[in-house]
């Protein structure tokens, strides 16, 4: 089979399957009509989020058998056009998981411990004590939307800092020793702790709006490591204003670029989360750890070897 490599990833991919004698070309500079007029002569695309493989992509790869996304969202693929084109989807939402979760938890505690405010002010000079008391985690109720991959590793790590956590879900059934599946509106009753997990689609984005926000009963924390367009940016703007969001961690944003490689456009809202000591910002870093990028890529070459060796 001829698969090309659209994006750089850990090496072990090209290794490992040219081990298995599948034929290898990468190409990680070519724009979207230059991969299209030659995407007729592969048998498979491994990608990370460089190029869109829209429906007129998918069409002109006639012999397309697979698409391999190195990572866990697939919303720059058009999944209903690669399934009714036969085209197996692969992913490896495994391979980040853990990285997730631990970036969620020191998100928390650096916000809710004032830790990164504090330390700019002892090495600026100044110590206050009183100013800076923290918020602990232990005793919270935290609800985290989505129970994938992503929400398991974190819900059990936040299991083990003593908070009761709980999940919605579209899945039924998926309470398990370290969260509780709930309703929606109970989830917004009683959490202090919101925590995102979902993919970017038709009915995710924007989820978190002014009337999602109001409806949650108490103020609360809130992390986002899932999409930066699950959330409507105003909206959460105008919570921490407000007070209703007591602290915002956001390692996606709505203003990024689709390649994740940078913020597309800045406006009034942004600047606020950028200098506001209630907003924590990381460039989309969670499931980027040194670990995580080999555990990815090992995911993806297993889920390929088993289908095509």
């Amino acid at each position: 089979m001829k698969i090309l490599l659209l994006d750089k990833n850990h090496p072990l991919i090209t290794d490992q399957l040219l081990a298995k004698n599948f034929i290898l070309e990468e190409d990680f500079t070519s724009s979207y009509d230059e991969v299209c007029n030659k995407i007729e002569q592969y048998d498979g695309v491994i990608i990370r989020s460089r190029i869109p493989l829209d429906k007129n992509f998918l069409e002109k790869g006639k012999k397309l058998k697979f698409i391999a996304r190195v990572g866990a969202g697939m919303e720059n693929i058009d999944i209903p056009a690669a399934e009714k084109l036969g085209i197996q989807l692969i992913n490896s939402p495994e391979g980040n998981r853990d990285s997730v979760a631990e970036h969620v938890v020191g998100m928390l505690l650096v916000i809710m411990n004032r830790l990164f405010i504090a330390s700019q002010e002892v090495k600026n000079g100044i110590w206050k004590r009183e100013e800076n008391r923290g918020d602990e985690l232990l005793g919270k109720t935290v609800g985290l939307i989505g129970y994938g991959n992503m929400g398991k590793a974190t819900a059990k790590r936040l299991s083990g800092f003593g908070c009761k956590v709980i999940f919605h879900d579209i899945i039924p059934g998926l309470s398990d020793e370290y969260a509780t599946q709930v309703t929606l509106d109970e989830l917004k009753k009683s959490a202090e702790v919101l925590s995102l997990h979902i993919p970017l689609t038709s009915e995710t984005h924007y989820l978190i709006d002014e009337a999602f926000i109001a409806g949650m009963e108490k103020d609360f924390y809130f992390v986002n490591t899932a999409r930066g367009k699950n959330v409507k940016t105003k909206s959460l703007v105008n919570a921490l204003k407000s007070g209703k969001i007591k602290g915002a961690c956001l390692d996606v944003l709505e203003y990024e670029k689709s390649s994740f490689e940078n913020i597309e456009n800045e406006n009034e809202d942004l600047i606020y989360l950028l200098q506001s000591e209630k907003a924590l910002v990381t460039p989309h870093i969670g499931g980027w750890t040194h670990q995580s990028k080999e555990k990815l890529a090992q995911f993806i070459v297993d889920k390929i070897v088993a289908s095509y060796c």
